[in-house]
């Protein structure tokens, strides 16, 4: 009997993904736990396995193709010597895998890109205020509804306002001619992820009040206990580890969230949400985007058991191998640059976080003790936050617990 092999759901948040690639063909034999295909998700790019055994009849999604939506049959799966079903139809609805062709460039035409018109200047600043309808087109055409201006009620933005501005907007075809004419550029198509990017974090900072707060802190304590755990871990074997800054720094945020539990909660509507466990999502660099793989309960756990974790994570993130409950979810998130030499800078809170740690590179330099001159490591670090969960001074108070662990980081061992 004729099986339909559908699109399936990855994630929680998944309603359609880009068939990366099959890793069978028509014809071949399927066992159930073979990995028939890739699918690139809004995450990462995910393997797909056969529950059943049969044989892949008929590949319906060819390589290539995006907005496949979830539970859309992509493969027919049939028995040794069935035929395929004659009715069975390629669904539409599906972009097509084939390039968009780039006009080449003509040095007399104009440029047809057009920019987009600005904002009024009376225009009210706050909350945009659109139809659910509007919202939801705006969502799937990647349209910001911050510069469309409404015409229903009070200003609201309903559908035709969201056409309007889809029917204005430049085509792939005008933005590639107005690059190439400009000379030497190109367009990169955008992945299914670099797509996700842009709307959640539009979303976060349309939507969510942050604030910043920042605060020096001191490393020497910390890498002087490092250089000791370190020269205690065996050469090779299971029990081998090396601990890095940012495993210690993962686990003073998780003792510091501990202390201060109401930075370690997510807003709702009806109420607010406290967390238990410190699930301490790390930003992980991608070469199409980041990802955030999930240190779980990191309140309870060694430094070494942190550190094999974390890098576990972080190489399955690199390799696409993580699964969806690995990435998915999280209390707490930190982003590293201190590796890149940068001084300070200030991360999007990752909704439904309520904070982000944004650290940065640790320096030498001239620190005041007591009536004293002396040289420190420092790094600044700045918490974002949502003020809908916390307030300032909760904030100060979450920062000065992340120093103190820092700073006498005998509590990170204890």
């Amino acid at each position: 009997m004729a099986t339909e092999i559908l699109m399936p759901a990855l994630s929680p948040t998944m309603t359609e993904g880009k068939l990366a690639r099959w890793l069978k063909k028509e014809g071949d034999a399927v066992n159930s736990g073979d990995v028939l295909a890739e699918i690139e998700t809004d995450k990462a790019t995910m393997e797909v396995e056969a529950i059943e055994e049969g044989i892949l009849g008929r590949i319906l999604i060819q390589e290539g193709a995006e907005g496949v939506a979830v539970n859309t049959p992509i493969a027919i799966l049939v028995e040794e010597g069935e035929a395929v079903p004659d009715n069975i139809d390629t669904p539409k609805n599906v972009a097509s895998a084939e390039p968009a062709p780039v006009p080449q460039p003509v040095a007399s035409a104009p440029v047809a890109a057009q920019a987009a018109p600005a904002q009024r200047a009376d225009k009210p600043v706050g909350r945009v205020v659109a139809s659910p309808l509007a919202r939801r087109i705006a969502r799937q055409k990647n349209i910001d509804l911050a510069a469309i201006q409404g015409t229903g009620p009070n200003g609201r933005i309903v559908k035709r306002d969201v056409e309007a501005a889809l029917n204005k907007a430049p085509s792939a075809g005008q933005v590639a001619s107005a690059l190439s004419a400009s000379g030497g550029s190109s367009a990169v198509p955008h992945t299914t992820m670099r797509k996700v990017i842009a709307r959640r974090l539009s979303e976060s900072k349309a939507t969510i009040p942050h604030f910043y707060v920042s605060i020096d802190v001191e490393l020497d304590a910390l890498l002087a206990l490092r250089a000791q755990l370190n020269a205690m871990s065996p050469a090779e074997g299971a029990d081998a580890f090396k601990l890095s800054v940012n495993d210690m720094l993962i686990k003073a945020s998780a003792v510091a969230l501990k202390q201060v539990p109401e930075v370690n909660a997510s807003y709702t509507e009806e109420a607010m949400i406290l967390h238990e466990d410190a699930d301490i999502s790390v930003a992980v660099s991608l070469d199409d985007g980041l990802i955030t793989p999930i240190v779980k309960q990191a309140d309870r756990k060694s430094l070494k058991d942190i550190s094999q974790e974390a890098k576990d994570l972080i190489a399955r993130a690199r390799a696409g191998k993580l699964k969806p409950e690995e990435f998915q979810g999280g209390t707490f998130s930190i982003s590293n640059m201190g590796m890149y030499g940068v001084k300070d800078f200030a991360a999007i809170v990752n909704p439904p976080q309520a904070a982000i740690l944004a650290i940065a590179a640790g320096k030498k330099q001239a620190v005041v003790k007591g009536n004293e001159l002396a040289i420190a490591t420092v790094m600044t670090v700045t918490l974002s936050v949502d003020h809908r969960v916390v307030d300032g001074a909760a904030a100060a108070r979450w920062l000065s617990a992340f120093r103190t662990a820092v700073e006498s980081p005998l509590s990170l061992v204890l």
